[in-house]
């Protein structure tokens, strides 16, 4: 697997998570995890907080690229484990390639974000029982009928992202589940998965609590459809 490692020190390892792989094993996908990856050459993740998920302190989706901590010791698992639950001391960034151009070229989209009854493989806004979902967005450029634009969330729901641009009226490109699948087939670069990455990650190291921020470059795919 061609993952590069950003950080590493005994309690913590940050990674580049390459698009189309998953983080943790799961049903159909039991082998060839990143996780089951990094664990292989350290030991210690086995038993934080398990082997099911060895070092998972919080996921993208397997399509989305970027930038991800994974904790090595116990002791580091707790304590980002508290921080991304918290939301407070966590700052997520990500670039995605949208539809169309958000107006105006900066908001926010405040939110619940819940599963569909009718359909647990979607997520939707203002279900009942649904989490509160924070997302900032940006635009940065505009090429054509697609956009370039940044995200910030506040929360870490499960499709956040996707779920807000699709709500705005811009979904991201290439997704299967929120997106627009005619306007893709129309692009004259066909999308192979949904174009969102993980750029930046800032939180306090979870032993030292020193401030921290890794980022991660955005692979060509974002970059030539940008």
């Amino acid at each position: 697997m061609d993952c590069d490692i950003l950080f590493e020190d005994d309690d913590i390892v940050v990674v580049d998570k390459p698009a189309g792989v998953y983080v943790h094993a799961s049903p159909g996908h039991e082998t060839g995890a990143l996780a089951d990856v990094l664990a292989a050459t350290r030991p210690g993740m086995r038993h934080a907080p398990g082997p099911d998920r060895p070092g998972v302190v919080h996921r993208l989706d397997a399509d989305t690229s970027g930038v991800m901590v994974f904790a090595k010791t116990r002791r580091a698992y707790n304590a980002l484990r508290t921080a991304f639950e918290r939301h407070d001391a966590i700052r997520k960034t990500y670039l995605a390639i949208c539809h169309g151009a958000p107006t105006p070229r900066a908001g926010t989209v405040t939110s619940t974000i819940g599963r569909k009854p009718w359909d647990p493989r979607r997520m939707a806004m203002d279900v009942p029982d649904g989490k509160p979902a924070v997302t900032h967005w940006r635009v940065l450029a505009a090429n054509g009928g697609i956009t370039l634009v940044e995200f910030r969330i506040e929360t870490g729901r499960t499709h956040q992202i996707r779920v807000h641009a699709a709500g705005l009226g811009h979904p991201i490109v290439g997704d299967p589940l929120y997106g627009d699948t005619a306007k893709d087939r129309r692009l004259r670069n066909r999308p192979r998965r949904t174009l969102l990455h993980a750029a930046e990650l800032t939180l306090n190291h979870p032993v030292t609590g020193k401030r921290v921020t890794f980022t991660a470059p955005p692979p060509p795919d974002i970059v030539y459809a940008g």
